[in-house]
């Protein structure tokens, strides 16, 4: 591959001022400008961001490491993460954990070794260790996840507020029996059925609690509705934990020939966009996601510019988006 080397030789300048044109730079005259752009163009040359990062101890790439690329939610996300970084001038890499503390743990530790300036964690699941150790190295912004290391920031949505937008939108239709299907070690899972059961007993429903186990997969929903089912009095209305969970559990309730929302109203979370497919047209929690993810680039730039020391930890609000799978209970219960 031609080197800069090569290029400064074709355009009969200094290595120097081929670097000043390629960073987009002043100071070149336009003859020697266009001399250098003539022979990256007859060469096909390719600056070496690598090699241009070890001398200027900067190379102007993100390393994102996403836990979870099966969930559509972190689509949303890395669209604002390159959104917001490509605005600011840094070009993006990203990896996945697939779910595995190890696997993100070795992603992590790659992105680290290609001298990424800093590190976006989407909803990891590694311990706060491993977070902490990328810290000492690069800044760090945890997103989706909340964290208590000094050296590392993040930005969550309000998990506890968006349950209870949740039991409020059902509560507000007359349902009293409201089943909560779980999300296991997905992210937020564990707060938003705290934020369940809070907004239960306060409506004074408690008596009415019901949980059962499930995933932040269309199997684990599945799973989880299917628990349901076994139950002698079923529930009027459903809150899953995210979206893919609700979709999921919505094709175990057809399946057993229950119409949604005549005989069960569902509610998910995320707002991803399958929610919104016609055949789908889930009533669901959105937490937006491309807000999220530019506020991480944000975050995470005020660390690389030394604009601040202190951790920060952003919270953005979600909020209630109703289409077809939610209305009035027909029956208090059926059994």
């Amino acid at each position: 591959m031609p080197t800069i080397l090569d290029v400064a030789r074709r355009a009969g300048v200094s290595k120097s001022l081929v670097s000043m044109v390629t960073r987009g730079e002043g100071g070149v005259s336009e003859e020697k400008r266009r001399a250098i752009l003539e022979a990256i163009d007859e060469l096909d040359y390719r600056p070496n961001a690598m090699a241009r990062g070890l001398v200027q101890r900067q190379t102007r790439i993100l390393g994102v490491m996403i836990s979870d690329l099966q969930n559509p939610f972190f689509g949303a996300v890395i669209s604002g993460i390159q959104e917001r970084a490509e605005e600011r001038g840094f070009r993006v890499l990203i990896t996945t954990g697939d779910r595995t503390p190890s696997v993100e743990e070795s992603a992590m530790e790659n992105l680290l070794e290609l001298r990424v300036d800093g590190l976006i964690l989407a909803s990891p699941r590694v311990g706060d260790e491993a977070i902490a150790h990328a810290g000492r190295s690069v800044p760090v912004v945890v997103l989706n996840r909340d964290t208590n290391d000094d050296s590392s920031d993040s930005v969550t949505n309000d998990n506890i507020a968006g349950a209870r937008l949740a039991v409020e939108h059902l509560v507000s239709f007359g349902h009293r029996r409201i089943a909560f299907i779980e999300g296991g070690v997905g992210a937020g899972a564990r707060i938003r059925r705290e934020g369940y059961l809070r907004a239960m007993r306060d409506f004074g429903l408690e008596e009415e609690i019901v949980t059962v186990e499930g995933r932040h997969t269309e199997e684990g929903g599945h799973q989880g509705a299917m628990e349901l089912l076994k139950m002698r009095v079923l529930p009027t209305a459903v809150f899953a934990s995210n979206d893919l969970c609700a979709i999921g559990a919505m094709t175990a309730f057809e399946e057993a020939g229950l119409s949604i929302p005549d005989d069960l109203s569902l509610v998910g979370y995320d707002n991803n966009r399958m929610a919104a497919l016609r055949h789908i047209s889930l009533t669901t929690i959105d937490q937006p996601g491309g807000d999220m993810g530019r506020s991480a680039v944000e975050r995470l730039l005020e660390r690389i510019d030394g604009d601040r020391t202190e951790p920060s930890h952003d919270v953005v609000s979600p909020s209630l988006v109703v289409r077809s799978t939610t209305g009035p209970p027909r029956f208090e219960a059926k059994a």
